[in-house]
């Protein structure tokens, strides 16, 4: 079973990959991690590195998302306001 490595991890070895000191092969040697592991890091990292840079989406995906929830509160508590209102009338 292959092992977990943190993102920080994989970020790590992708960066020091991209410093061009060493070969895929003498850095994955270091981290103890195949060689295929690595190159599939850094295909995954110029795959997704758009994304990195573009968060400004997710943060407005976010901020729709808050926003809509938001509302759904005000909703729920007009509505508990009203029924306590009419329960508060029928006694």
């Amino acid at each position: 079973m292959a092992k977990r490595c943190s993102a920080e991890l994989e970020s790590q070895v992708v960066t020091e990959l991209l410093a061009g000191d060493k070969s895929t092969g003498q850095v994955a040697k270091v981290y103890g991690i195949h060689s295929n592991t690595v190159g599939a890091w850094k295909k995954s990292f110029f795959e997704k590195g758009p994304d990195i840079f573009s968060q400004n989406s997710t943060v407005a995906k976010y901020e729709r998302r808050i926003a809509d929830l938001e509302r759904l509160i005000g909703k729920k508590e007009v509505e508990i306001a009203l029924l306590k209102n009419f329960l508060g009338r029928t006694k």
